[in-house]
């Protein structure tokens, strides 16, 4: 999953950086408010952790332009203060969570990977497609109630998919997401590695759409194949 992380203290956006690569993320990091705006307005962000006491534009005022825009990314807030007026004006902005400094890491990576499966349709931590399922604070796959290995990359494409199962993904917005925005996109790779998961779970669970992308889907039949 592809997450912004804007914070302007070098040290701790290192730390949320190095925590987020570890949790399997694709992170992008942001010091400056304009450039953290112009970034979660232009670009598919799976979540945002944004700090509220950024320069060149605060937090809040960051927030409210992407709402405006019609910018629909869940979006965790930094801030030192444990004050409620701030906490409400966060929210009023169209914040979904809040974390207090200092906090752990841990704590943020399970905040913003609830906050993804639930922007995703997901109620429950543990999503299931068929006899597929993925634990999404474990970050961990079984298959028929065993666990499923995969590469770290394999996993990356198969989380994306299984939180918006049953609808047709580009692989060009399949690329947006499991990418560093710095990398060559190799579309005939991510060929290869779907060969190797549809071996892995089977071949009927990922199929291809015509002009229209992949679908993981439990049922013979999908939404995106019916339409």
């Amino acid at each position: 999953m592809k997450a912004l992380l804007a914070e302007d203290d070098t040290r701790l956006s290192q730390q949320l950086d190095a925590a987020f690569r570890e949790a399997g993320f694709v992170p992008t990091v942001a010091h400056d408010g304009i450039d953290i705006e112009h970034l979660g307005a232009s670009e598919p962000f799976d979540v945002a952790v944004l700090d509220l006491g950024l320069p060149s534009k605060d937090g809040i005022s960051i927030l409210q332009s992407w709402r405006g825009q019609g910018v629909t990314t869940p979006v965790l807030i930094l801030t030192a203060r444990d004050e409620w007026a701030e906490k409400v004006s966060g929210f009023r902005a169209g914040a979904d969570g809040y974390v207090v400094k200092p906090f752990r890491m841990e704590e943020v990576i399970v905040r913003a990977r609830s906050l993804i499966r639930r922007a995703a349709g997901h109620a429950q931590s543990i999503i299931t497609c068929g006899a597929l399922e993925y634990d999404t604070q474990t970050t961990s796959f079984t298959l028929d109630g065993l666990p499923l290995k995969l590469t770290a990359f394999e996993a990356q494409i198969l989380s994306y998919m299984i939180h918006h199962q049953d609808r047709a993904i580009s692989r060009t917005e399949l690329s947006e997401h499991v990418y560093d925005r710095d990398t060559d996109r190799d579309f005939n790779s991510m060929e290869v590695i779907i060969g190797r998961l549809r071996r892995k779970i089977g071949t009927d669970m990922i199929r291809t759409v015509r002009g229209c992308g992949y679908v993981l889907a439990a049922s013979s039949e999908s939404e995106a194949e019916r339409a």
